[in-house]
C-alpha cells in the first residue's frame, strides 16, 4: 500500500476500482513525467451517487461529496497508470472541477475544494495544485459535478 493510500485509510478511505470509459476516450494518458486523467465523475460501486445541479435540489455539501469522489476516481485511475501503484514522489499539478449548477450559483470554488481538499489530506504539499471551477448547465449521466487532473510522476 502507497504512502498516499496510507493516508487516506487513516481517514476513513480508499480507492475504489479505475472505472473504465463511458465513450471514445481513454481515462489516462501518460506523456514522459506527466499523467493526465481524463474527467471523472462522482462514481461509487460504478453508479453516479450525487445528480442534479448546486442551487436546485443538490446542497454544497453534497457538491463537496460528488467533488471528494471525482478525487477518489482520479487517484484510482493514476493508479491504473502507474501499474497498479501510486508512486512516491507523484505530485498534483492541475485539478479542473466541472459544477452542474443553476445559473445563479456561485460558490463553485467551494465546491471544487472537495478534490483539492482531498488530494492535498492524501498527498501533503504534493497535493497542492493550480486549478479551475466553472459552472455548466448540465454533465454526463446527470452528475452534480466532473473533476479532471494532470500530475507528475516523481
Amino acid at each position: 500500500m502507497s504512502a498516499i493510500e496510507q493516508r487516506l485509510a487513516e481517514l476513513g478511505l480508499g480507492l475504489p476500482p479505475a472505472a473504465a470509459p463511458a465513450a471514445n476516450y481513454v481515462p489516462w494518458q501518460r506523456s514522459g513525467s506527466q499523467v493526465i486523467v481524463a474527467g471523472q465523475l462522482p462514481l461509487r460501486d460504478g453508479k453516479v451517487v450525487v445528480t442534479g445541479r448546486l442551487g436546485d435540489g443538490v446542497s454544497l455539501e453534497q457538491g463537496q461529496e460528488a467533488a471528494r469522489l471525482c478525487g477518489l476516481n482520479i487517484l484510482a485511475q493514476v493508479k491504473a497508470a502507474c501499474g497498479g501503484s501510486l508512486p512516491e514522489g507523484l505530485r498534483c499539478l492541475r485539478l479542473g472541477g466541472f459544477v452542474a449548477c443553476v445559473p445563479a450559483f456561485l460558490d463553485h470554488p467551494k465546491v471544487v475544494n472537495g478534490a483539492s481538499d482531498l488530494m492535498v489530506a492524501a498527498m501533503g504539499d504534493a497535493g497542492r495544485h493550480a486549478r479551475f471551477a466553472v459552472g455548466v448547465a448540465s454533465l454526463p449521466l446527470g452528475a452534480a459535478g466532473e473533476v479532471d487532473a494532470l500530475f507528475e510522476l516523481g
